[in-house]
């Protein structure tokens, strides 16, 4: 399984973000081989669709799942017509995220905002 987790940096130990569409990174994390790489979100300095684009980048990853504190309604869209799972993320650690993700402890994100 691959998940998403929209990021503040680009290294181990990066926060999660809390900014979907602007989070300038987005982890992208294999359950199966443990392997963690991150993708450069090219949408985040856009003036206006980022989260749609955002929301592209992480569709083409082949993720399964997403870890994310809030979402707009428009990224929200994408990710779920592509069969993406969104979670909400507790705190903004990134390997505890995952931990109770993998304890299936996290619930789904389910209060999408506007945008």
């Amino acid at each position: 399984m691959k998940i998403a987790i929209p990021v503040e940096g680009d290294r181990a130990g990066a926060r999660v973000c809390t900014s979907y569409g602007r989070a300038p990174f987005y982890l992208i994390h294999d359950t199966e081989t443990k392997e963690n790489h991150y993708v450069v979100n090219e949408a985040a300095r856009q003036t206006g669709g980022a989260g749609i684009k955002a929301a592209q980048i992480v569709v083409d990853q082949g993720v399964d799942a997403l870890l994310s504190p809030r979402l707009g309604q428009n990224a929200a869209g994408v990710i779920q017509a592509a069969g993406i799972a969104i979670f909400k993320t507790q705190g903004d650690l990134v390997e505890e995220n995952l931990r109770l993700h993998a304890q299936s402890r996290l619930e789904p994100l389910d209060e999408i905002h506007a945008g």
